[in-house]
C-alpha cells in the first residue's frame, strides 16, 4: 500500500537491506524524498536507481550512524532541504552466552543500536523541531518485541532494544510538547539480514526452528506500518506499535 506522504523529506537508517530498505521504498512511493543511509554504498546506489526508476526521489548517503553524521546531514540537507521524518531502523542482533565473554559483539550491538540511535537523533533534531512548527515531523524507532521478552544468549541484544523503548517513551515528553511525534515499533520475528550476523550454530539452529514454526513478517509488513503511523493527521500520534506474526506469543 500507499499513502499520503507528499511533499515529505525523510532519513531511513540501515536502509541497505531489510526493513530499512522496504521502509524507504513505501515512502518514496507515498511521495516522500528519501534519503538512504547506510554503510554499503552498492547497495545504497541501487536502491536509490530502483526507487528513480519508479518515479520517485531518493539520495544514497553512505553513513556509519555510529560516528559523526555531520558531512551526512549536509550532504540531506544540500539534496532535499530540512527533514522532517526520521526512521531510525540501523541495527545488528548478535547472540551468545554472557558466559562466553564476546566483548566485541558486546561494544557492536550498543555502538550501532544504542549510539547510533542517540546520534541520528542528534543530528536531526532541530530538523524535526523546526519542522513541527509548520506542519508535521516524526521520529520513529525501530526496537524489538524483545524489549519485552526474556531469551537465552540474546541478553545484550534485548538489553538495547528495550534501551530504545524507554528512550522512546521519555523523548515524547521531550519532543511531544514542541510538536514532534515519536513513535516506537516493536516488530517480532521478520525476514532481515540480523539472523546471519549469529555466529552460534546452536542459536542459529534454535532461531530457525522457531521461524519454521512460527512463521515471520515479511520486510515490507513492517515498513508498511511505519509508513501508516507517519501518514496519519498531524494530531495523531501512535506512540507504541507492536507487530507480530499471529503465531508468535
Amino acid at each position: 500500500m500507499t499513502y499520503d506522504l507528499t511533499n515529505r523529506t525523510a532519513v531511513v537508517t540501515g536502509a541497505a537491506s531489510g526493513i530499512g530498505a522496504e521502509t524507504a521504498l513505501v515512502l518514496a512511493r507515498s511521495g516522500a524524498r528519501v534519503a538512504l543511509l547506510a554503510r554499503r554504498a552498492d547497495r545504497l546506489a541501487d536502491l536509490a536507481e530502483k526507487i528513480k526508476a519508479e518515479g520517485g526521489q531518493a539520495l544514497a548517503v553512505a553513513a556509519d550512524v555510529t560516528g559523526d553524521l555531520t558531512d551526512t546531514a549536509a550532504t540531506v540537507h544540500d539534496a532535499f532541504g530540512r527533514v522532517d521524518l526520521v526512521v531510525n531502523n540501523a541495527g545488528v542482533m548478535l547472540a551468545n552466552p554472557i558466559a562466553a565473554g564476546r566483548t566485541d559483539e558486546w561494544r557492536r550491538m550498543i555502538d550501532t543500536n544504542i549510539t547510533g540511535v542517540l546520534n541520528v537523533i542528534h543530528t536531526f533534531t532541530k530538523d524535526l523541531t523546526s519542522a513541527a512548527e509548520e506542519g508535521t515531523a516524526d521520529l520513529v524507532n525501530i526496537s524489538s518485541i524483545g524489549a519485552h521478552l526474556t531469551f537465552p544468549n540474546f541478553a545484550v541484544y534485548t538489553a538495547t532494544k528495550a534501551a530504545v523503548t524507554h528512550l522512546s517513551a521519555n523523548l515524547r515528553t521531550e519532543f511531544g510538547p514542541l510538536g514532534v511525534r515519536v513513535t516506537n515499533v516493536e516488530p517480532g520475528l521478520t525476514e532481515s539480514e540480523l539472523a546471519s550476523h549469529v555466529d552460534n550454530t546452536e542459536v542459529v539452529d534454535e532461531l530457525t526452528t522457531w521461524f519454521e514454526g512460527v512463521g515471520r513478517l515479511t520486510a515490507a509488513e513492517v515498513a508498511d506500518v511505519v509508513a501508516y503511523a507517519t501518514s496519519r493527521a498531524r494530531h495523531v500520534n501512535l506512540r507504541q506499535i507492536m507487530v507480530l506474526p499471529t503465531k508468535q506469543v
